[in-house]
C-alpha cells in the first residue's frame, strides 16, 4: 500500500486519538458542574421546602450570572491555543494570565452590584414572602465566591488552550467532593442552615481557584511568564470576549424566551419544557466537550500556520459530531417511555413529553453539527462573526417562538421552533466554515 493512500486515514486516527484524550476528561468536568447545585439541593432540601424554593432561586440567578461569563474560558483558550501552536510557551501562559486578572476584576465588579441589590434581584424572580429570606441569604454568601468562579473558568480556558482538559476534571472532582463533606458540616454540623451551604460553596470554589492559579503560576515561573497585571492585555482580553458574550446573550434569551412562551401554554406545558431543557442540557454537556476539544485543537493548529490540519480537523471534528448526534437521537426516541416516569407522574404532563421529546431527539443531529461548528469558530477566534450568526438567530426565533401560543400551537410546536432555531445556527456556521474565511493563521489573529 502506498505512502499516499495510508496518510488520510493515518490523519484521522491522529484527529480521533486527540479528540478522545481532549473530549473525555472535559465532558466529565463539565458534567462535574452542575453537580455542586444538586449536592446543594440535596442537603438543602431537607432543611424545608422554602429554604430549597429559595436555594432555586438564588442558584439560577448565580447560574445565569456566571454563564454570562465564560467567554473567560471559551476566548482564553483559542488565544493561548494559538499561542501553543507557535511554539511561544511564554506568551501563551502571559495571554492566560490575562485573563486570570480580568476574570478578577469582572468578579469584583460582580459583588460590588450584587450584595447591595440581593433583595430586588430576588423580588425581580417573584420569590414568595417565605423564600426570600433564604434566597437573599444565600445569594449574598454565594456572591463572595464569584471572583473565584470567573477565576476558575479563565484558568480553564489557559489548560485547555494547553491541551490539558485532565487538571480542569481533576478539579472539578475534588471541587465537588469538597462542597458536598463542608455542606453537610456546616448545614447539619454547625447548624448554619442555608447561609452554611452558601459558605461551603464558596469555600469550595476558593480552593478550586486555588489548586488552578497555582498550576498557572507554577508553568509561569517555568517559562519566564509575569504575573503582574498589564493593562493593555487585560483590555485585549475583554475586546476579545465582548462577541462572545453578544453570543451568549442572544442565546440566552432564546432560551428566556422559550421558557416564557412555554409558561403562557399552561402548568403541565411548562413542567414538560423545565424537564425537557434538563435533559436537553445533558446532552449539550457530552457534544460541547468534543467541541472544547474542537477550540484547543484548531487553535493549535492555526498558530502552528498550519491551515489545512486546521480544515482537516475540522471536517473530522464534524464527523464526530454528527455520529454523537445520531447515537444520542437514537437513544432519546427509544428511551423516552422508560424515561419520563423518573421525572414526573402527571399523565397530562408525560402526555406532553412524549411527542415533544421526539422532536428533541430528531434534532441530535443538527445539534452536533452546531456544536462542532460553533467549538471550531470559537478555537479560530472568529468571535465576531458569531456574534452576528446568533444574533440572526435570535432574529428569526423570536417572532416564530411567539407565534406558537397565538396559533394554538402547544409544546411540541415551541419545540420545532427549537429546532429551527438550531438548524438557522447551522446554516450560518456551516456557510462559514465552507468560506474558509476563520482559516487565519499565525501566533495571533
Amino acid at each position: 500500500m502506498t505512502q499516499a493512500s495510508t496518510t488520510p486515514k493515518n490523519g484521522r486516527r491522529q484527529h480521533d486519538r486527540e479528540i478522545i484524550a481532549l473530549a473525555v476528561p472535559a465532558f466529565g468536568a463539565l458534567v462535574a458542574e452542575p453537580l455542586f447545585v444538586m449536592a446543594d439541593s440535596a442537603i438543602i432540601g431537607h432543611l424545608g421546602t422554602p429554604q430549597l424554593a429559595g436555594l432555586g432561586i438564588a442558584a439560577a440567578l448565580l447560574m445565569t450570572g456566571v454563564s454570562v461569563f465564560v467567554f473567560l474560558a471559551y476566548a482564553t483558550t483559542a488565544a493561548v491555543a494559538r499561542r501553543v501552536g507557535a511554539g511561544d510557551l511564554q506568551s501563551a501562559i502571559r495571554q492566560g494570565m490575562d485573563g486570570i486578572w480580568l476574570a478578577l476584576l469582572l468578579g469584583a465588579a460582580v459583588i460590588a452590584v450584587v450584595l447591595p441589590a440581593a433583595p430586588w434581584l430576588v423580588d425581580l424572580f417573584g420569590a414568595s414572602d417565605t423564600a426570600a429570606p433564604y434566597a437573599i441569604t444565600y445569594l449574598r454568601i454565594s456572591s463572595l465566591g464569584i471572583p473565584a468562579m470567573l477565576v476558575v473558568l479563565a484558568a480553564t480556558g489557559v489548560l485547555r488552550g494547553l491541551q490539558d482538559t485532565k487538571t480542569p476534571l481533576y478539579v472539578a472532582i475534588g471541587g465537588f467532593t469538597a462542597n458536598a463533606v463542608l455542606n453537610v458540616g456546616l448545614v447539619y454540623g454547625a447548624e448554619l442552615g442555608i447561609a452554611g451551604s452558601a459558605w461551603g460553596t464558596v469555600i469550595a470554589q476558593c480552593g478550586m481557584a486555588a489548586v488552578y492559579l497555582r498550576v498557572v503560576v507554577r508553568g509561569a515561573r517555568r517559562h519566564g511568564a509575569s504575573l503582574r497585571p498589564d493593562a493593555a492585555g487585560i483590555r485585549a482580553c475583554a475586546q476579545a470576549g465582548v462577541p462572545l458574550l453578544v453570543r451568549t446573550l442572544s442565546l440566552r434569551a432564546v432560551l428566556m424566551i422559550a421558557t416564557a412562551v412555554a409558561a403562557r401554554l399552561g402548568d403541565a406545558d411548562v413542567a414538560a419544557h423545565q424537564i425537557i431543557l434538563s435533559l436537553w442540557s445533558l446532552l449539550a454537556f457530552a457534544l460541547d466537550a468534543i467541541a472544547i476539544a474542537g477550540q484547543a485543537i484548531i487553535g493549535r493548529y492555526l498558530g502552528a500556520n498550519d491551515a489545512k490540519g486546521a480544515q482537516e480537523a475540522c471536517r473530522r471534528m464534524v464527523q464526530w459530531g454528527i455520529v454523537s448526534g445520531v447515537v444520542l437521537g437514537v437513544l432519546v426516541a427509544v428511551s423516552r417511555p422508560l424515561f419520563i416516569p423518573l421525572f414526573t407522574s402527571d399523565q397530562v404532563v408525560r402526555d406532553a413529553l412524549l411527542p415533544a421529546l421526539l422532536v428533541v431527539a430528531v434534532s441530535q443531529p443538527i445539534s452536533g453539527i452546531v456544536f462542532i461548528l460553533d467549538g471550531v469558530l470559537m478555537g479560530a477566534g472568529d468571535g465576531p462573526y458569531l456574534a452576528w450568526a446568533m444574533l440572526a438567530t435570535l432574529a428569526v426565533f423570536t417572532p416564530v417562538a411567539l407565534l406558537v401560543p397565538a396559533l394554538g400551537g402547544g409544546l411540541t410546536a415551541l419545540w420545532w421552533a427549537m429546532m429551527l432555531m438550531m438548524t438557522v445556527r447551522m446554516v450560518t456556521l456551516w456557510l462559514r466554515a465552507r468560506s474558509g474565511r476563520w482559516v487565519v493563521t499565525g501566533a495571533t489573529r
